[in-house]
């Protein structure tokens, strides 16, 4: 993400400055803005400030919509550029993603690392959820993964992805609901790593049954912090002993992102 006023100032009237975004941003070569209403006559000029002061960036696309949908995306205006895909480049990896068809999030790249550096080599892994593979395909360098997603354009790229990131022998990819996961598989797994979307709390219990007893479960919630400590005293009393928690950005007002790492007991 990136400072956006001093890019843009000579850009929008000075009586319209406070309304421009305080940061965009940009994945591969295309940056993603949030431009409100009232500056919308200014949307060009913005662009072509971004893409002047930015020589990597060749596709400028306004966010017009929060994110919906089972998919979970957005819908966008091209402002400079056709087109929604990119490689994107982080830690090691490369991901093709679409940002208009399949999730993505550049914003948890250092839990993705983070999460990386605990898999062990001789684990079975399952990812719900799994996108265009962010969370799998570091894991797949280590364990053998198994990925889940009811999105076919996601699964479409999370194939590519691990083609290009040499780790398809060790990655299985299965089209389909992510609830329906239990019915899916009859070995139980060694850790699960779970971008759960917004709303999706009951998903723990549906992927608690599918670990095995000692297993770890990273688990993303939306929660506001006075509500975490009875959230750790729920999860114990169900089996789940919180090893590790932390906030990783805010979604809505006093509403955060939380990953919490859980053990299985």
């Amino acid at each position: 993400m990136k400072k956006m006023e001093q890019i843009i100032a000579e850009t929008v009237s000075s009586d319209m400055a406070h309304l421009i975004p305080a940061r965009f941003d940009v994945l591969g070569d295309i940056a993603v803005v949030q431009i409100p209403p009232d500056i919308g006559p200014y949307k060009r000029a913005i662009a072509e400030a971004i893409v002047e002061n930015r020589r990597d960036i060749n596709v400028v696309l306004n966010k017009i919509t929060k994110l919906t949908g089972d998919s979970r995306t957005a819908s966008f205006e091209c402002l400079l550029g056709n087109r929604f895909t990119t490689d994107y480049r982080e830690y090691g990896y490369v991901y093709r993603i679409d940002l208009a068809n399949a999730f993505f999030n550049s914003r948890l790249s250092y839990e993705r690392q983070r999460i990386q550096s605990q898999v062990k080599t001789d684990e079975m892994v399952v990812v719900p959820f799994s996108g265009v593979g962010p969370f799998a395909i570091p894991a797949a360098k280590k364990a053998t993964v198994v990925a889940v997603d009811s999105n076919h354009r996601a699964c479409r790229l999370l194939k590519y992805n691990s083609r290009i990131n040499s780790v398809e022998d060790n990655l299985s990819i299965v089209h389909s609901d992510a609830c329906s996961i239990r019915s899916m598989f009859s070995q139980d797994f060694d850790r699960a790593i779970v971008p759960a979307p917004y709303g999706m709390d009951r998903f723990l219990k549906i992927i608690s049954d599918c670990i095995k007893k000692g297993g770890m479960i990273h688990f993303y919630t939306f929660k506001k912090e006075h509500q975490i400590p009875e959230l750790i005293h729920t999860y114990h009393r169900s089996g789940l002993d919180v090893r590790f928690y932390r906030r990783c950005g805010n979604v809505a007002p006093g509403v955060s992102r939380w990953a919490l790492d859980l053990i299985k007991t």
